[in-house]
């Protein structure tokens, strides 16, 4: 895994997928927060927090996110198999980066719109070479963004089942993950049930 230049080239991926099965079938990328929808806020803060390109993995409603988001600079995929679990969908956004010359994934989700863009440039900047593998931190819990240089892409391809995404993969390769402290600028909370909706009417 050579080192890569002084700006290695980092790669935003949104999962933006789920179909918020205990929000009653609401996809979660069209709940809507701050009058817009939810997944617009996830990729401003992808792109402000210094991102240039841009992978969105849709799932549930794409056709509807599609038609009711403003989409524009981000490379659209869709996971057809959205209600397995996360797994799949960070499966269809690495492969999506494919011959694509990006050095390392940042992994956003969609549904946690307190990480914003000063989260994202802090684990950004944590991308030194394709091994890179980095994730925040907050108080000392691994949690979301989560860097990963493109030499681990096949092996978190491999073990990214149902809903754990990278967990497994980084939980196996804990010593090699750069944990970024963002507590004091973001918020990892998950928008799941109703009783977290009342998170998306803030200022």
């Amino acid at each position: 895994m050579a080192p890569v230049s002084e700006n290695p080239l980092v790669t935003g991926v949104l999962l933006a997928a789920g179909g918020g099965r205990r929000l009653g079938g609401r996809p979660k990328a069209l709940l809507a927060y701050r009058g817009r929808p939810l997944i617009e806020h996830a990729i401003r803060s992808l792109r402000d927090g210094g991102c240039g390109r841009i992978v969105v993995v849709l799932g549930a409603a794409a056709d509807e996110v599609r038609a009711r988001s403003a989409l524009a600079g981000g490379t659209v995929v869709v996971n057809p198999e959205w209600r397995q679990g996360m797994g799949g969908s960070l499966r269809t956004g690495l492969a999506a980066l494919a011959g694509t010359g990006a050095d390392a994934a940042l992994v956003l989700l969609v549904d946690q719109p307190g990480i914003g863009p000063e989260a994202v440039s802090r684990v950004r900047e944590a991308a030194t070479s394709r091994a890179s593998l980095a994730a925040a931190s907050y108080g000392g819990s691994r949690g979301h963004p989560v860097l990963l240089g493109a030499g681990h892409w096949a092996g978190v391809s491999a073990t990214a089942t149902g809903d754990r995404g990278a967990r497994a993969y980084l939980r196996e390769h804990r010593e090699a993950v750069t944990l970024v402290e963002c507590g004091d600028v973001a918020e990892p909370y998950d928008i799941d049930t109703p009783e977290d909706l009342g998170r998306l009417a803030g200022p």
